[in-house]
């Protein structure tokens, strides 16, 4: 046997061996493994040894424990009280309810009202005077935040409150804010007194690749004002007709002003990320609930690579099997786990009405390639499938009921359901519920909708790229 034999052999079986020791990979993700080291073993040793495994290093998983101590410690009167989904939520849909605060110890808080902007002008329009008006403290977080119309007003909008002696924190991720954090624009903000922090920064480059993985992304999309309003929604700090990315603009997002106890919660998660980065205690952060008369309950979902593996899809499970009638679901990037793919179909079978909405030309040519290889098997369960023709819907909604909504930044897809780290805002309230689903009807009525029959009708080729895409899915 040559020396390249050899190498060939140790090379597959050490992989091997560690892929079959692993206790958290699910068989497709291992089946996906095996592929690639049998076909590519170089390539897919060196794939697995950058991407393989979900570790973002033990000094973050510490350093996270001792954050996430520090605010049990000191904020636990904000995150809600065990026992309050029997109070609040209508007994149908509490294990869904209980399952979310499971995740990271938020529960149902009441008294919340939140207000469905229009677009994105508005969007921008409305935070930018939000912060104009702040008298205390301004928090933003954004995955990417860019130097373009609504980046830049923002970054202004906070330049001017940190003058006028507001404090204001402004954090991006090392990724997907790359250019910004480079900018004069971000320097400016530094210079004016906005006190800026970069989440999961690439500076040590080398280090990261050799300790955890530079795909370990804050998709996080937070604003906080004095305490009393928080934006939350599937809109990065970016204008919708996405600059980086135009050609397959405008960007069609939805975003939430929420008023009420549920700021506190997402202030909480966005001192955690803050701790994270900058080694700061919680001292610093003025966390209030401002009380709320009627209005309705929420809470807030933090989910990331430091939580419980499985969380995401398991909490989208939980909500579609408590699904009674009709759920509606909005989403970039369709690139479930079998948990997700048996409860929609699941949910068809029993006669929920289960609608699906996608872009019809995704900015991912592996996503929409994946996200094509499940339409027959949803098709065939009475699942209905909508592709969005103008432009890329990137609104990450799900209603459902006409009764419980969530939104927010995770899109159902591995990525989201493994590495990023994610917010949303899960509710039950009637009135809002439905200014979303009525947003939802209006995704459909710009959409072309997917037939079984067309679905049937795809040459062998195509059916054949799209499982092989699919089959390699959980590695990507």
């Amino acid at each position: 046997m040559t020396p390249f034999l050899y190498l060939h052999a140790l090379l597959v079986i050490t992989f091997t061996l560690r892929i079959l020791l692993r206790d958290d990979l699910s068989p497709p993700a291992r089946l996906a493994w095996f592929i690639i080291l049998m076909l590519v073993p170089y390539f897919g040793t060196a794939v697995y040894f950058l991407f393989g495994e979900i570790d973002i290093g033990t000094a973050v998983k510490k350093r996270h424990a001792e954050v996430l101590k520090e605010i049990h410690q000191k904020a636990s009167g904000f995150m809600g009280k065990q026992g309050a989904v029997d109070r609040l939520i209508a007994m149908v849909y509490r294990p869904a309810f209980r399952y979310a605060a499971s995740i990271n110890g938020f529960h149902p808080v009441a008294g919340n009202r939140a207000e469905l902007m229009e677009d994105g002008d508005e969007t921008r329009a409305r935070m930018v005077a939000d912060i104009d008006a702040a008298t205390d403290h301004v928090h933003a977080l954004y995955y990417i935040w860019l130097n373009d119309n609504m980046g830049t007003e923002i970054a202004e909008a906070l330049i001017r409150a940190a003058q006028r002696g507001v404090t204001c924190r402004a954090m991006a991720d090392g990724l997907g804010s790359r250019k910004l954090i480079r900018s004069e624009l971000w320097r400016r903000m530094e210079a004016a007194g906005v006190q800026v922090a970069v989440t999961l920064s690439l500076r040590r480059f080398i280090r990261t690749l050799l300790s955890s993985r530079i795909d370990l992304r804050n998709h996080r999309k937070i604003t906080v004002i004095d305490g009393r309003i928080t934006y939350c929604g599937s809109r990065n700090s970016a204008d919708p007709e996405f600059l980086s990315k135009a050609k397959y603009g405008p960007w069609v997002d939805i975003m939430l002003r929420f008023t009420g106890p549920v700021v506190a919660q997402n202030q909480l998660l966005f001192a955690c990320d803050w701790m994270q980065a900058t080694g700061e205690g919680l001292d610093g952060f003025n966390i209030v609930a401002e009380p709320g008369e009627g209005g309705f309950p929420a809470q807030v979902i933090g989910v990331g690579p430091t939580e419980r593996h499985g969380a995401t899809p398991q909490f989208f499970g939980n909500l579609i099997a408590c699904t009674q009638r009709e759920i509606t679901v909005s989403t970039p990037y369709f690139v479930p786990d079998t948990t997700l793919i048996d409860a929609l179909c699941a949910a068809a079978h029993r006669g929920v009405r289960v609608t699906l909405i996608v872009p019809k030309v995704n900015d991912s040519w592996i996503v929409a390639a994946a996200s094509r290889s499940y339409y027959r098997q949803l098709l065939e369960a009475g699942c209905i499938i909508h592709e969005f023709r103008d432009g890329l819907l990137h609104a990450k909604t799900l209603t459902m009921d006409g009764e419980v909504s969530v939104v927010g930044s995770s899109n159902l897809d591995l990525r989201s359901f493994d590495l990023n780290y994610e917010n949303n805002i899960l509710f039950e309230d009637f009135d809002l519920t439905q200014a979303i689903y009525q947003r939802q009807q209006d995704y459909i009525a710009r959409s072309d909708e997917v037939l079984l029959s067309t679905v049937r009708a795809w040459p062998w080729v195509q059916r054949i790229w799209h499982n092989v895409i699919a089959t390699v899915g959980p590695v990507l």
